[in-house]
């Protein structure tokens, strides 16, 4: 998607990405983030909002050695949850190890099968790397192209590769796609005020990446993560026309300390 979704000369990409995080000054409470949910939208639509998300990492303080992301298949429908079958994953700022240990153990179970075809034209995924690249000191990924699956299966999946602090999990979805905005404003109100709620379903109108979102908010409700809305917005507010937008919000999690 280097291009497209985001520049393609690695000096702009890092120019871009630092800007908008800079930009980016949300306040998390509670402890360090666990988890978060982020838009997936070209940087100039949605890379502000997800910038919100990524700021609250503080690797210095809590340092992250794998992140998973888990987000929908746009191009290629699939039945479970494909693993890409690669060692790596690129962006013009480099190469990002896949954790290849984690991928052997998630091949064994029923929901999760190695389809590079699925992955091969996905952004959802990749646009959340150079956010990830120019905050982390290194990182390896476990990225999940969730397709069509229930939620428990996919909290299944979730829940094997959840580790501890070290671990960082990422739910990549947009929320309401092409209302006007007014009305896409409202509806992505409510969409948010179920998420921080963990209240599953969302329907699939709502969000496009409600099979990654439902399994983490399963997950969420069990394990007791807090949520914090960072910011919402849609691309009428950013770059497009708002006749007919797409929505976007930032939600950041952390586990309650004992």
């Amino acid at each position: 998607m280097a291009g497209s979704f985001y520049p393609a000369r690695p000096e702009a990409l890092a120019s871009m990405v630092d800007e908008l995080l800079a930009d980016a000054r949300p306040k998390m409470p509670g402890g360090p983030t666990k988890a978060l949910v982020s838009p997936h939208a070209g940087f100039i639509y949605s890379g502000s909002t997800a910038a919100l998300g990524f700021a609250t990492l503080n690797p210095a303080t809590h340092p992250i050695s794998r992140v998973v992301i888990a987000g929908p298949t746009h191009r290629v429908g699939i039945e479970g949850v494909a693993l890409p079958g690669t060692d790596a994953f690129a962006t013009p700022l480099g190469e990002v190890p896949v954790d290849t240990d984690t991928v052997a153990r998630l091949v064994r179970l029923r929901q999760v099968r190695s389809r590079p075809d699925v992955h091969a034209d996905e952004h959802a995924l990749e646009v959340q790397l150079p956010f990830l690249q120019r905050i982390l000191d290194g990182f390896v990924l476990v990225p999940l192209a969730v397709g069509e699956i229930g939620a428990e299966a996919v909290a299944e999946v979730l829940d094997a590769v959840w580790g501890g602090p070290e671990t960082l999990v990422i739910i990549s979805t947009d929320l309401s796609h092409y209302h006007p905005y007014r009305q896409a404003r409202e509806l992505d109100r409510a969409t948010i005020d179920a998420i921080l709620a963990c209240q599953v379903p969302i329907s699939d109108r709502l969000a496009c990446g409600v099979r990654p979102l439902n399994g983490f908010l399963t997950v969420a409700a069990r394990r007791g993560l807090r949520p914090a809305l960072l910011g919402m917005c849609n691309s009428g507010d950013t770059a497009g026309d708002r006749s007919r937008v797409v929505g976007y919000a930032s939600v950041a999690w952390h586990e309650e300390v004992e």
